[in-house]
């Protein structure tokens, strides 16, 4: 449960046991001690928003981008103290400088909201492709198992009380909600809490503070490598593999690039492993008679998860993505029967949607936005329809990760046979410009490339033109209906609802 309150001295107590301190200051001087006007300085509020700050906050002054007008804006809703990396000298307030401004926020917020994540048997999922969906999956397992007792965090819903969702903002929460929310989890009696971790949330220090119980590692590529994301893929892997570091066990795909580097960093820091894959894994996925279906076998099947499986969705690629949620699940005490009654039904939001046009012509909406969710999907267009055109309508977001473009143009020339290259949340950059750096990388004289920025009419062209042996991948946004746009959210339709309309034409 949330504490009521934290004092001065209890902070400066944490963040001397942590050694994240510099300095106390006040109007009139920089001291280490806690000053005789502070001992009685209590706070029952957290923040890092001055929208939502008022004489009870502690407003945490976080990110390379904050700007001192924020504390100015702060301190006119009425704060009395901010932390900082930097000192302020130009407000008549208090303040706590400290060495690291997001480890302070982990290490606060914990003792203030009474270490939720100690509460919560906590299952931590990343990977370049398949956290979304492997999340979903092992959440839908442990609410069978659990009586809808799991707090979700996902790039696309979190839910604190394991019935009712609301859209998430980023993959993983910053570090104050995140604390908040599992608080409420706990305080909702919620037992178990399934996560989406993104490399983000390692870089920014958002995960802070936590072991998980179980964590999964599913797959790496080269992704959100740019200059306000991960400045190399050395780097984006590093992050990645924190959660190996962190976590109590783990889960590893055999047949993930650099796998023997998961491996050895897990026995190096004495981190018990179990594997899945195709081959050469402890538990080894096999395909099933259809495109829904799959089985897991082992040799030593300690968790009794070996048997039939059946999914609500398509794609081989899927059937990995719910092995490793099975045996994340299973680990955190679900049973083999719990994850065969319950997964036929699990739908995600967006992701791997399939509609038929009355032509017959076939159309996924999907999320993919890298390389390997393009080659992932293409492929499964192969199966589905092995003598037909792949029409692709993609684009790529803008103000961040600028590789991902020449990625996504490589695998188009692998496997379309067209694309309408279209806007997709350009935001501050020119869409037509991000067109243009996916479209140079298409180096397949043979692929049709088509460039049209508005987005509805993009959707409907390509859709428009597939005959019955044809199959359209709508990727990108699922099921957003918006564009971000210079800053802003711009209404549109929506590539699902369009996809929708366009099935009965």
């Amino acid at each position: 449960m949330q504490k009521e309150l934290i004092t001065v001295p209890q902070i400066r107590k944490l963040l001397l046991q942590e050694n994240l301190l510099k300095e106390i200051i006040t109007p009139t001087d920089w001291v280490y001690t806690v000053p005789q006007e502070m001992t009685d300085l209590a706070f029952t509020s957290l923040s890092y928003d001055s929208r939502t700050a008022d004489a009870a906050t502690l407003f945490f002054c976080k990110g390379a981008s904050f700007k001192e007008s924020y504390l100015a804006a702060a301190i006119d809703q009425g704060i009395q103290c901010y932390i900082s990396e930097t000192p302020y000298d130009n407000f008549a307030t208090y303040g706590i400088i400290v060495t690291d401004i997001r480890e302070t926020m982990a290490v606060i917020a914990q003792a203030f909201y009474g270490n939720p994540q100690e509460q919560l048997v906590t299952i931590g999922i990343t990977g370049t492709k398949g956290k979304t969906s492997c999340a979903y999956f092992a959440r839908a397992i442990l609410a069978e198992s659990t009586g809808q007792k799991v707090a979700f965090f996902s790039s696309e819903e979190n839910s604190v009380d394991g019935k009712t969702f609301n859209e998430a903002v980023l993959t993983t929460p910053e570090t104050l909600d995140l604390y908040k929310m599992m608080a409420e989890a706990v305080a909702n009696g919620l037992t178990h809490l399934v996560m989406e971790v993104s490399s983000q949330a390692y870089k920014t220090k958002r995960v802070a503070g936590i072991t998980f119980d179980i964590g999964a590692f599913l797959n790496i590529s080269p992704d959100h490598i740019g200059p306000v994301e991960h400045p190399t893929y050395d780097d984006y892997l590093y992050c990645k593999r924190e959660l190996i570091r962190n976590s109590k066990q783990m889960i590893l795909n055999r047949q993930s690039d650099h796998y023997h580097l998961l491996r050895e960093t897990c026995e190096v820091h004495k981190v018990p492993y179990i594997t899945y894959g195709r081959s050469d894994a402890d538990y080894v996925v096999q395909e099933g008679m259809d495109l829904k279906s799959f089985a897991l076998t082992a040799t030593s099947d300690v968790l009794q998860v070996s048997g039939e499986y059946q999914l609500g969705i398509l794609g081989s690629f899927n059937h990995e993505n719910a092995a490793a949620a099975i045996l994340a699940a299973c680990l955190a005490g679900a049973s083999r029967e719990d994850a065969q009654k319950v997964l036929p039904t699990v739908i995600i939001p967006g992701r791997m949607i399939v509609l038929e046009k009355e032509n017959g012509a076939v159309m996924i909406v999907d999320y993919a936005h890298n390389y390997l969710s393009f080659q992932s999907l293409s492929e499964l267009a192969r199966q589905l329809r092995p003598d037909g055109r792949l029409l692709f309508v993609t684009g790529s977001a803008g103000g961040k990760a600028q590789s991902r473009r020449a990625d996504m143009g490589r695998a188009l020339g692998e496997y379309a046979d067209k694309v309408y290259l279209t806007s997709d949340d350009p935001d501050f950059e020119e869409a037509s410009a991000i067109a243009q750096e996916i479209a140079d990388a298409i180096i397949n004289p043979e692929v049709a490339v088509i460039l049209e920025m508005d987005r509805e009419q993009a959707v409907k062209s390509a859709i428009a033109e597939a005959d019955s042996r044809d199959i359209v991948i709508i990727a990108g946004k699922g099921a957003e209906q918006y564009l971000k746009v210079a800053g802003k959210k711009v209404p549109y339709i929506g590539d699902l609802t369009l996809a929708q309309q366009q099935a009965k034409h």
